[in-house]
């Protein structure tokens, strides 16, 4: 249990949290949400104990073993692998030790070295590094190579998957999704719902924070309040409350406004009198409940295209990929890609990193020639390009207002100010250096750059990877709204949903048509990796050829199998029937827990229902995996 005592925190002379009284239940897992700047890191970083309390008391238990993903990778010569698995710290140093006592033939300390690795589940660990490495996407091929090989955003993806591996009872991501593509999103989400300790996230991602927390803390103008159940419900949740608040504050005003009224036209009379001081007493006394403050949302729009072509652009029979280091030759990516694109397509790309998705869109853009086939354009295309890397593309030391006139040379400034205005750079925002913006304000510029032009086609390559929720909502209106054709790689499947009608698969070298939609591909993910690891099983057990079986033997195995199989379809019966009562269960608990009145009973009553939901949960989820299991095996 951690616990927050009227706790406050400050940065240099900015106070971020100020009299927080929360307790964080063992096993929860927790989204930390808010806006930028609203005191998420740094609570973080008060956990970690790298900033300290400016009043109050934070209660950690003394053994907790506390896991968070670095911020930063040396460009170390270690191998991925056994980069990862120093996430392990006491098994790093008992490998270490074993290791010394071999170079010095210490036999006694060997044995006690090999004691405390078998304590420590050591000697499987490679393999439990390997399948983190897997489900972040690391191919089997890249997890020999040295650390410093590999580009910032895969170091990112080792300092997780370290993370991941360290034993711990309190796990702290930040933003963990960010740089992820969608296959290992999802794989991520799947392991933090097994994930036994307890989990605090920051995360923009509200369909991951939907399918991973149980309960959401929302930090608000130096505020924090607890709420139970994932982002959704806190969502409706804050929604219910304000409403409540702004029914009180105008109930309380209309109650004001009559007691003034007495007051004003009897205080004078004599007969009048107590009365009236009767009414000042009360209105004195009057809670003062604030009104809500209407948060505007911010929201903008890419401009109406001048013209949208019906055949915008093809690809045929395209061969696509990268000229070899050594000039010798070309690296085939994509093979024999039909794309098209016309007006009013709005296509989502599917697949796993490094399987082509931005191939593809480079070769869209004309950034890439094909290796062979044709790329037709129609004469009116205008596209409008934001990759992966265009937020660092951004020139130092310059302004949004710099940037914008080098595309729009001559057109007055007032117009060029009033445009980025629309983009939330208003008045004297627009001269400031892109040096000190965040990730978030230097990708709304880079949005901006793009809808100046006035494209009839946005191929977007993870543009969301720096914006947060409330930005993220806004690019989901806009994109809906656009009148152009879009093509989208993205994590993010909130604004997948929201803004693509159909969506190709990237994988194996091909590109085609995926049948179906998110949840759908989220199934046939899990499918693969079923079918990949029983393929794996499969060429694992191949041994010479077993004596051939007698009839007696044959008869035996196939009644043990038959037996085998029905103890399986009758557990998987007992699962489904378990499962249906927690679904029963669960609804009641949400019900309560979705009405306002429970937020004002007792604490000890709301943390009880909380518990209730997440112990729910829990077994849940234990039992759909143990049911998959058994489905795999009776249908074997």
């Amino acid at each position: 249990m951690i616990a927050f005592r009227h706790f406050a925190l400050r940065r240099g002379s900015r106070l971020l949290l100020s009299d927080i009284d929360l307790v964080i239940q063992s096993g929860w897992r927790l989204g930390v949400i808010g806006r930028n700047g609203c005191g998420k890191s740094s609570l973080f970083a008060a956990l970690q104990g790298q900033l300290e309390g400016d009043a109050g008391e934070l209660d950690m238990p003394g053994k907790l073993r506390l896991a968070s993903v670095a911020q930063e990778t040396p460009a170390l010569p270690d191998l991925a692998i056994d980069y990862v698995m120093g996430g392990d710290e006491e098994l790093a140093a008992a490998l270490r030790d074993e290791a010394d006592a071999q170079d010095r033939g210490d036999t006694e300390a060997m044995a006690r070295a090999h004691h405390r690795i078998e304590e420590l589940h050591g000697y499987d660990a490679r393999a439990r590094a390997g399948r983190l490495m897997h489900g972040l996407g690391f191919s089997p091929e890249t997890h020999e190579r040295a650390v410093q090989e590999f580009s910032g955003g895969w170091r990112g993806r080792l300092n997780l998957a370290r993370a991941l591996m360290c034993p711990s009872d309190l796990l702290l991501l930040d933003e963990p999704t960010n740089h992820l593509d969608l296959d290992a999103v999802l794989w991520l989400e799947e392991w933090l719902r097994r994930y036994q300790g307890t989990l605090m996230i920051i995360s923009h991602d509200r369909e991951f924070l939907d399918g991973v927390i149980t309960h959401t803390l929302h930090l608000n103008e130096g505020r924090a309040k607890l709420y139970t159940g994932n982002y959704s419900a806190f969502e409706r949740l804050r929604a219910e409350q304000l409403r409540q608040q702004q029914i009180s504050f105008e109930r309380e005003q209309a109650e004001r406004a009559h007691l003034q009224s007495f007051i004003d036209r009897f205080k004078a009379k004599a007969s009048k009198a107590k009365q009236a001081q009767s009414r000042m007493k009360r209105l004195e006394k009057l809670a003062g409940t604030e009104a809500v403050r209407a948060e505007r949302p911010f929201s903008f729009s890419f401009p109406q295209p001048e013209r949208v072509p019906d055949a915008m652009l093809q690809l045929g029979e395209v061969r696509a990929g990268y000229p070899l280091e050594s000039g010798d030759g070309f690296s085939t990516v994509l093979d024999n890609v039909g794309f098209s694109i016309e007006a009013g397509d709005r296509i989502g790309l599917l697949g796993p990193n490094g399987a082509g998705k931005s191939t593809l869109v480079k070769t869209l853009v004309g950034e890439l020639e094909p290796l062979a086939g044709e790329r037709k354009v129609h004469k009116d295309l205008k596209i409008g390009y934001f990759a992966q890397h265009t937020v660092e593309s951004l020139r130092a030391g310059t302004s949004p207002l710099d940037h914008l006139q080098l595309k729009a040379p001559g057109v007055a400034n007032q117009v060029l100010r009033d445009f980025l205005g629309t983009w939330n750079f208003p008045g004297d925002r627009a001269f400031e250096s892109v040096d000190g913006f965040s990730g978030g304000e230097r990708a709304r510029l880079a949005l901006a750059l793009i809808a100046w032009d006035k494209p009839n086609l946005l191929l977007l390559d993870e543009p969301t990877n720096h914006l947060d929720l409330e930005m993220r909502e806004a690019l989901a209106d806009a994109l809906a709204d656009f009148d152009g054709a879009l093509v989208l790689v993205s994590h993010d499947r909130h604004l997948l949903g929201m803004v693509c009608d159909s969506f190709w698969r990237v994988a194996d070298r091909v590109v085609e048509p995926f049948d179906g939609d998110l949840d759908d591909y989220a199934k046939w993910l899990r499918s693969r990796g079923a079918a990949n690891k029983k393929a794996g099983k499969a060429a694992a057990a191949e041994k010479p050829a077993a004596p051939v079986e007698t009839p007696e033997e044959r008869r035996r195995n196939a009644a043990a199998q038959r037996e085998q199989d029905r103890a399986s379809r009758s557990r998987v019966k007992k699962i489904e029937t378990r499962v249906a009562t927690i679904d029963t269960e669960l609804g009641k608990l949400e019900a309560k827990l979705a009405d306002p009145a429970i937020y004002n009973g007792s604490t000890a009553e709301l943390m009880k229902l909380g518990q209730q939901q997440a112990e729910l949960r829990r077994e849940k989820e234990t039992l759909e995996a143990e049911w998959l299991e058994l489905y795999e095996q009776i249908e074997a």
